[in-house]
């Protein structure tokens, strides 16, 4: 699995995924779209994983390291 997330992309990818998961866990019980908030997960996952299977598939790479 080679690296393709980058250090902006990184960043942004943490704070988005805290958001979303921020917004599960403090939105109100009443709030029908609540479960949204667990996508966060994916971007955290992908962030500390340092590769997105979808920028494999759209020959995507943010990472200066290994660029190809």
């Amino acid at each position: 699995m080679t690296s393709n997330v980058g250090g902006i992309d990184k960043i942004a990818r943490i704070v988005v995924g805290l958001a979303l998961i921020a917004f599960a866990l403090l939105a109100p019980a009443s709030l029908g779209w609540k479960w949204i908030g667990w996508i966060g997960v994916v971007p955290l996952a992908t962030a500390f994983l340092n590769f997105c299977p979808a920028y494999t598939l759209l020959g995507i790479n943010t990472c200066p390291i290994d660029k190809r």
